[in-house]
């Protein structure tokens, strides 16, 4: 059975779609995740792009062990030394480059000549090989690129030292039948194919990108690039959890599978949405809340008498228990130290100790906590990773619908002092982030406000995550409470936190 290398660029295109942004610390919990999937190649980031970026591919750099790190580049000496500064310090480095080879992409936006372009793909092909003995080339807009023009090009690319030959269907232009005729023809006619990884990166505007990577595999592709939850410009990549479930269900078909743990895979998309603050629809396939829910009752009818009816794989096989997780207020430190561990959490003692500390208060307030209580606590105290410039010690509300919301604010400062501000709103919430603002002053703008229940019931913890932006930078926020007040004020201060974080925080990582 062939083995498909998955190269995740979660961190790379993902974050490049518009409210996907990550900060440092994000992308790192993001990255251990998937090396924990066993993804083949994580592409890290785009290192030239700017300082933030050059600095979060080398603390990635510095922290994955277990797959390959990758940084691209343009087709530059100056995009490759960036790239290379930053990816030197793992232990499989990989530069990833690129140029265009379409006539509109050369001739309106490189303003290049074929030949031009031929000749810098090769030289900086050579230029990166340099540095690093693994060099993917990747033909921006391959699919709508002349034949004859992709063979040139990546001939000379593979004399010159590549070592990965990516073809990208960039602006999902592609059909599965297309995709698959042009990976079929380029094996069979670019002369040095046989001894290269030949990879396709599918975009989803036509919806796509899956389809066009599967029927490329069926072609002959040994690589795919993907993300997770299928995030990235416009209307997305190839979403991994998709591709890899497709080859793990039929590979009496495709005769083909990855090395990903796809017990990870719910982990892993339910971890980005929660980073991201997008949200996944429930009709989303694998990991979409209906992906394993039944209501008609002919369908549930044939789930009673046998799964395989209406299920053709099992919600335990992408790590989705079916099971309730039943831990309450008299659960001791052991049982809730190995639900974390079953849940794929590892943490140092503080930290565990940390939690359950807040397990135990979160249990006074709920007669049970389940899976998603103890997830949504373990990201909170992970997101407390951030230094805290602000904290909150009280808040009072007064509101009503005969009275304007006002609401009273104290936070504590890093240097120990408090503050507390009121300020009146258009609801309880709208004050709250006014009487936060009088104390940090700073110039703020609330994007975007959100709320969701980690459980369902009377009793379940709220959820808010809110975007905000001083005019340069945009970050997020996250907060978790069975008050949703309290949720909205920790989520925002969170924001600020963050915000003051990667203003002040210009340094290069050591």
């Amino acid at each position: 059975m062939r083995m498909i290398k998955i190269f995740d660029t979660t961190l790379r295109d993902g974050e490049q779609s518009p409210g996907c942004s990550m900060n440092i610390n994000e992308k790192i919990e993001m990255a251990r995740q998937l090396e924990a999937m066993g993804v083949d190649i994580i592409e890290a980031g785009f290192a030239a792009s700017s300082q933030g970026d050059y600095n979060a591919v080398k603390a990635l750099a510095k922290e994955i062990k277990n797959c390959t790190v990758a940084s691209l580049a343009r087709s530059l000496p100056q995009d490759i030394d960036s790239a290379w500064g930053a990816v030197k310090y793992t232990e499989n480095p990989r530069l990833h480059i690129f140029i265009a080879t379409s006539p509109i992409h050369m001739e309106y936006k490189l303003r290049k000549t074929p030949d031009e372009v031929y000749e810098q793909a090769v030289e900086m092909t050579k230029y990166a090989k340099k540095y690093c003995s693994d060099v993917e080339f990747s033909a921006e807009d391959a699919s709508r690129s002349d034949r004859q023009f992709l063979k040139r090009v990546f001939e000379g690319v593979i004399r010159a030292g590549a070592t990965t030959i990516n073809v990208p269907d960039t602006v999902g232009y592609a059909s599965p039948a297309e995709m698959a005729d042009l990976i079929r023809w380029l094996r069979e006619n670019v002369e040095g194919m046989d001894t290269v990884t030949l990879s396709v990166h599918c975009h989803n505007d036509l919806g796509l990108a899956v389809a066009n990577t599967l029927a490329a595999i069926l072609a002959g592709a040994d690589q795919v690039e993907c993300t997770i939850n299928g995030i990235g410009e416009r209307a997305g990549n190839a979403a991994l959890e998709e591709i890899v479930m497709n080859l793990k269900t039929r590979r009496d078909f495709y005769n083909a599978d990855t090395r990903i743990d796809n017990t990870q895979i719910y982990k892993a998309s339910r971890l980005l949405s929660q980073i991201t603050g997008v949200k996944i629809p429930p009709n989303k396939a694998i990991v979409g809340d209906n992906a394993f829910a039944h209501e008609s009752g002919i369908h549930q009818h044939g789930m009673l008498a046998n799964s395989l009816t209406y299920e053709i794989m099992t919600p335990e096989s992408i790590g989705l228990s079916r099971s309730k997780m039943v831990l309450g207020k008299h659960s001791g430190r052991h049982a809730f130290n190995q639900r974390l561990r079953e849940l794929g959490f590892v943490v140092s003692l503080d930290v565990a100790d940390s939690l359950f500390k807040e397990f135990k208060t979160l249990a006074d307030k709920k007669k049970t906590v389940s899976d998603r209580d103890i997830e949504a606590l373990v990201r909170r105290e992970l997101a407390s990773e951030i230094p805290e410039a602000f904290m909150l010690e009280r808040y009072v509300i007064n509101t009503g619908n005969t009275i304007t919301p006002t609401s009273s604010i104290t936070l504590i400062k890093a240097d120990g002092s408090r503050e507390e501000k009121v300020a009146i709103g258009f609801g309880p919430v709208d004050a709250s982030f006014n009487a936060i603002n009088k104390i940090v002053d700073m110039k703020i703008e609330l994007e975007e406000y959100s709320i969701d229940a980690v459980t369902g019931g009377h009793d379940a913890q709220g959820e808010v995550s809110v975007k905000i932006t001083n005019g340069e930078k945009t970050v997020k926020g996250y907060g978790l409470s069975t008050d949703i007040l309290e949720a909205s004020i920790l989520a925002y201060i969170n924001a600020i936190n963050n915000l003051i974080y990667e203003t002040t925080e210009r340094e290069e990582i050591k």
